[in-house]
């Protein structure tokens, strides 16, 4: 019985155990044909098969500009299916094979997105909106004037929003709780280190709101001046004027607007349609240009 039960078990794990994945059998075939498949199957949206063929040209022909080429489609495939890892590995190996290839800017370029597309709510772990934001910048240095770079620098913008926006979380929390110090701390990181962001005016009309709750009046009273100098139509100025003035501290600007809070911030979108495509060029050897291009 004893033997019975272990064999089940065994059975049972095994039954559990994730199969291989199913590789094409190996048959020589043309580069241009192979390349073309895949690039047929990425038409279609037909990822899984897409990468099969791409690996297949790099398995067949490895020295070839195909072959070159193949990884980047590969990357590509990974990326749209939402296999980000394969995809940040496929990028990664294609810098570290063909670091001085034109290509390799769209291989950083990808790989940052992968990164940027990974971003959770604020409510979460931003190490993927760190990672993001470091592989971002690096396009834009790296290369400026290029289209990734046009695309990095607004998905930076994002990127430093919702890093703000973690910042005004964990503050308004450290608030709630009383610990007004910790909350201070974290406003000013928003004000200092995001200050171009749309969370710039909560934060200074918090550290007023928190400066005087602490008794510090001359810091809430720099504070409102600064939101008032910068934002002086901003529905949160109104309120940190509010509080100035009914604790004896009138600010020297009046308010020009007026309303409720402002809550709009620029909006986080997952967009794969706006994500630059691989280079359209492909080896200059090939007769089915047409047929291998994305």
């Amino acid at each position: 019985m004893i033997a019975t039960c272990c064999a089940l078990a065994l059975g049972a794990c095994s039954s559990l155990r994730p199969k291989p994945k199913p590789k094409l059998a190996y048959e020589e075939r043309p580069v241009e044909l192979l390349y073309s498949t895949g690039a047929n199957y990425m038409d279609r949206h037909l990822w899984t098969q897409a990468v099969d063929y791409f690996q297949e040209v790099e398995r067949q022909h490895p020295y070839s500009e195909w072959a070159r080429r193949s990884i980047l489609m590969q990357a590509f495939a990974h990326y749209e299916a939402n296999n980000y890892q394969e995809a940040i590995s496929d990028s990664d190996r294609f810098i570290q094979l063909y670091p001085g290839n034109p290509a390799a800017a769209y291989a950083h370029y990808l790989k940052a997105v992968c990164y940027f597309e990974q971003i959770v709510d604020v409510g979460r772990d931003q190490a993927a909106t760190l990672q993001a934001l470091d592989n971002l910048r690096e396009v834009v240095q790296r290369y400026p004037d290029t289209e990734y770079a046009r695309d990095a620098r607004v998905k930076i913008d994002m990127v430093n929003d919702q890093l703000a926006g973690k910042e005004m979380t964990i503050g308004r929390w450290y608030l709630r709780q009383g610990d007004t110090l910790a909350a201070i701390g974290r406003f000013k990181t928003v004000v200092d280190k995001y200050q171009t962001t749309t969370h710039t005016p909560e934060a200074l009309y918090r550290l007023v709101e928190a400066n005087l709750t602490l008794g510090l009046m001359e810091e809430a009273k720099r504070n409102g001046a600064v939101l008032g100098y910068n934002y002086p139509g901003d529905p949160w100025y109104a309120d940190a004027y509010k509080l100035l003035t009914s604790s004896g501290l009138r600010p020297a600007v009046a308010p020009n607007g007026g309303g409720r809070r402002g809550l709009f911030h620029i909006p986080f979108r997952r967009d794969k349609s706006r994500t630059v495509q691989p280079p359209a060029s492909v080896p200059a050897t090939t007769q089915t240009t047409a047929a291998a291009k994305p």
